[in-house]
């Protein structure tokens, strides 16, 4: 617990004076734990990192992070180029690579990059459009996910009794769910303080993020589940890895944008 305490001030020290900056030191910092999380996932998989798989990853990972106001895709854009037709070449690319491996890298492995590569990098890129947005989205969307996770342990550990998805995570109860998305609507409520956000769209983002939050959680416990491993990574001491820390963030984010709350 101590370690634990350790390394959430050391990171809050670090990510929140950034979120606050916003801009390029921003983007950097995605840049940064975006490729992080990818290799968390490419070594889960144990696929070689220099390899050329990996490479094409890390590469369309890359392309799917640039801003959508950025010079770079601007450039793209101009010549005829966009993110999805990049992503098409990608996919091109790790079919030719199934073929030129004579299939040791197989069509199941390419599926597993694609949607690596989509669900690391749009995750973390809509982390940068959402402060792009407005700071406060990025406020509560953290505040309501660190609420939500409180809540359902707290009164899921005092009231559970009922599992929730117990081959997938053995821990987790129907009471923590509800518990989860209760402690995310006083959040909500105490945001109507520092806001000119209507009651109704505030109190319903903070319901969609404690559903998908823990829905992200879960995602996260059974890719993990799957391929036998504990945390994603340890760069976090007592944490794990960064799809360890942002498995609901990386989730909730493209939703909120999709439903067009953002």
């Amino acid at each position: 617990m101590k370690q634990r305490i350790i390394t959430a001030v050391i990171a809050a020290a670090v990510f929140l004076p950034i979120i606050i900056a916003g801009g390029l030191p921003l983007l950097a910092l995605v840049y940064l734990m975006a490729t992080i999380g990818l290799y968390e996932l490419i070594r889960m998989k144990k696929t070689p990192l220099f390899s050329v798989p990996s490479v094409i990853s890390f590469i369309l990972l890359w392309i799917l992070l640039l801003p959508a106001d950025g010079e770079i895709l601007n450039y793209l854009t101009s010549h005829g180029y966009d993110k999805s037709q990049m992503v098409l070449i990608g996919i091109l690319l790790y079919l030719l690579a199934s073929v030129i491996t004579k299939n040791k890298f197989t069509f199941d492995d390419a599926g597993f990059m694609v949607i690596s590569v989509l669900y690391v990098g749009m995750g973390f890129y809509y982390l940068f459009e959402t402060r792009e947005v407005g700071i406060m989205y990025i406020f509560l969307a953290l505040f309501t996910i660190w609420a939500t996770d409180s809540g359902a342990y707290f009164i899921g550990k005092a009231f559970g009794k009922n599992k929730l998805w117990p081959t997938i995570s053995p821990n987790k109860t129907v009471e923590g769910f509800v518990g989860g998305i209760i402690s995310a609507l006083v959040v909500g409520v105490l945001f109507l303080l520092f806001t000119d956000m209507s009651a109704v769209k505030l109190l319903t983002m903070s319901i969609v993020i404690a559903i998908f939050g823990q829905l992200g959680d879960l995602v996260q416990s059974a890719y993990k589940r799957h391929y036998g491993v504990k945390d994603s990574g340890k760069i976090l001491p007592g944490h794990g890895g960064i799809l360890d820390r942002f498995d609901s963030l990386l989730f909730i984010l493209p939703i909120l944008h999709f439903l067009h709350f953002l």
